[in-house]
């Protein structure tokens, strides 16, 4: 049987995985009234409550004796890791693209790595049944984009359909009959290459994608470049720099059929497959038979740009909300995944009992503490910080710097940049979007926008849309403010008092409920001012045996300010801390005792003075 290895790429929420969906029942790969989940390859519970692929994923379907892998790649830039990765394992890409969104960041990363890998794309200009589609200034704008990007004279002679993915139909015209996606399929099969492998060498594959098994247990996905596998054939692992890893055998061969992966016995050259049975392998280490002479040629990802303090949880409520609390069980799940996650580097921190965790974005290690926390970890998490680089060639200090777009309602163009020129931000392109919105580009530092985007939100009355995307590094921009409010600090432990926080709520904005569990050096709250304010949330009211004329019915609390994971990260200062426990978000600061934090700032202003 013939094999086409295509992956899917583009923007976040421009349809991909709908898109696949749709691939998978027209082709049969479903039986008749058989129950599939929308999004079905987005099995994960953070990807069904997001609506966002974070995790590559493999399916198959047969069309006309070929057998078509389909790779669907996450659309967000803090996930691009994923993405860089696969383009191992295919020969060809869709590239979505949304008919009213048109080109965004990630469009441009995506495309400018298959480009570079010498694909020559498929284009799709996807949900053209929007009303507010524009087919072909889409059009113009992907031809732009491939041009800036280098392109070779045929890759710039792209195919090009119309497609409406949740409705199930691709056509080569704009105004054709719209019945199904046939007309995808058989361009797949035209304009994508046969796998170019050597069918006669020793067996050989590159792991691109990790997974952990119950019962398999580590699960490497790749592509056969050269050779057969067969099950239970002896293999060696090799890394990058030609040293071999482990020798073993492997147990099991699963080849993809529809969703899932099933056994197989033997699997030919060109085809994407998983196996089992290796103990040390990982990505991107080639395995291969006894005679391999060397490893064979892998992608470099890009390198992580923001990085973490992970660090045991000390609070005075620490071990009584999660089952894992040690730092030798934090450290052994953060070494796992920087195994299966390339995005990902993790390295012992100077601190005990903590690890520096550094990855592409707030976005991709908030999902990798939400899993943490769900698997019953206690974490306590420092602020965002970017990793910086010394020019190679001047020895000048350099930060990592992204270009964002924002599409935003014209009456709040003023307020957003005017916020992201205080933040180091350049303005490089602004033109009118249609329908009263305007489009505008920046550059700017990535710690300008560590903590931005709810004061984005809110700024905009929740209409606006930003989109980011890593764009190399520029000189340092200096010092950017961060937060101007201070905090309102616990100065007793016990459980927060209705009538406390009812005086409390006074200075600024509240986080906690009355009943909810507080400690010493706890923020209860955002302080009105700039400094910190020190508050007593225990402080009950004083029983005596004359009837008060007042009623305490009359002391009613605004409800307080629950931020999630990520908002809480963002907002956090350099002295303070997110605690992060299965059954709650709490702030503090870094120094629990007021006597400790005094000896803490007297230091900072010392050093800054110096």
């Amino acid at each position: 049987m013939q094999i086409r290895n295509v992956a899917i790429i583009a923007h976040v929420d421009h349809g991909k995985t709908t898109l696949v969906d749709k691939l998978l029942s027209q082709s049969g790969a479903f039986r008749e009234h058989q129950q599939v989940a929308e999004r079905a390859l987005d099995r994960n519970d953070l990807e069904k409550e997001r609506g966002i692929t974070i995790l590559a994923k493999c399916a198959s379907v047969v069309w006309h004796d070929t057998r078509i892998n389909i790779v669907d790649t996450p659309g967000h830039a803090d996930f691009g890791g994923e993405v860089e990765r696969i383009l191992n394992m295919v020969d060809g890409a869709i590239v979505l693209v949304d008919a009213a969104e048109g080109v965004l960041p990630q469009t441009k990363f995506v495309v400018g790595k298959a480009l570079a890998r010498g694909i020559h794309p498929i284009v799709v200009v996807n949900k053209v049944d929007r009303q507010d589609a524009r087919p072909d200034e889409v059009h113009t704008e992907i031809f732009d984009l491939f041009a800036a990007l280098g392109a070779s004279d045929s890759q710039l002679d792209f195919p090009m359909l119309y497609a409406s993915g949740r409705n199930g139909w691709a056509d080569e015209i704009l105004d054709g009959p719209r019945t199904d996606l046939s007309p995808l399929f058989d361009l797949v099969l035209r304009h994508v290459p046969q796998p170019t492998v050597k069918p006669d060498a020793p067996f050989a594959m590159v792991a691109s994608i990790l997974e952990y098994d119950n019962f398999l247990g580590r699960v490497l996905t790749g592509r056969v470049e050269q050779g057969t596998a067969r099950v239970n054939m002896p293999v060696k692992v090799l890394r990058r720099d030609g040293s071999t890893v482990e020798t073993g055998r492997l147990t099991k061969l699963l080849s993809f059929r529809g969703l899932d992966r099933v056994p197989v016995e033997e699997v030919l050259a060109g085809d994407i497959i998983a196996v089992a049975g290796l103990s040390e392998g990982t990505i991107p280490d080639t395995i291969g038979a006894p005679e391999l002479p060397g490893p064979l040629e892998a992608i470099p990802v890009d390198p992580p740009t923001l990085a973490m303090t992970f660090r045991i949880n000390d609070s005075p409520l620490a071990g009584r909300e999660g089952k894992k609390v040690t730092s030798r069980q934090i450290r052994e799940r953060l070494f796992r995944e920087a195994e299966g996650n390339v995005a990902i580097r993790v390295t012992d921190s100077n601190e005990t009992d903590a690890f520096e965790v550094a990855g592409r974005g707030e976005l991709q290690l908030g999902v990798l503490i939400e899993q943490m926390r769900r698997e019953g970890f206690e974490l306590t998490i420092g602020r965002p910080r970017v990793l910086t680089r010394r020019n190679p060639e001047t020895g000048d200090r350099e930060e990592p710097m992204e270009e964002v777009l924002v599409d935003v309602d014209d009456p709040y163009t003023g307020v957003v940049v005017e916020k992201l020129s205080r933040r180091k931000g350049e303005m490089r392109d602004m033109r009118p979007s249609g329908g009263g919105k305007v489009r505008m580009t920046f550059a700017i530092p990535s710690r300008g926008l560590i903590g931005y985007h709810g004061e984005f939100l809110t700024d905009t009355r929740g209409t606006g849309i930003m989109n980011r995307l890593f764009a190399g590094y520029g000189p340092w921009r200096g010092t950017i403010e961060g937060r101007r409010a201070g905090s309102l600090i616990s100065t007793e432990a016990g459980e927060a008092v209705h009538y406390s926080l009812w005086y409390i709520q006074e200075r600024g904005t509240m986080f906690v409920s009355p009943g909810e569990k507080v400690y010493q050096g706890m923020i209860l709250g955002e302080h009105s001012r700039e400094s910190d304010l020190e508050v007593n949330p225990i402080k009950e009211k004083k029983l005596t045996n004359i009837r008060a004329a007042g009623k305490d019915d009359a002391m009613l609390l605004i409800p307080p300010r629950k931020m999630s994971l990520e908002q809480a990260i963002a907002y956090v200062e350099d002295d303070e801390f997110v605690e992060v426990t299965p059954a709650a978000i709490r702030l503090r600061k870094r120094y629990l005792d007021p006597h400790e934090r005094k000896r803490f700032e007297r230091k900072v202003d010392a050093d800054a003075a110096a």
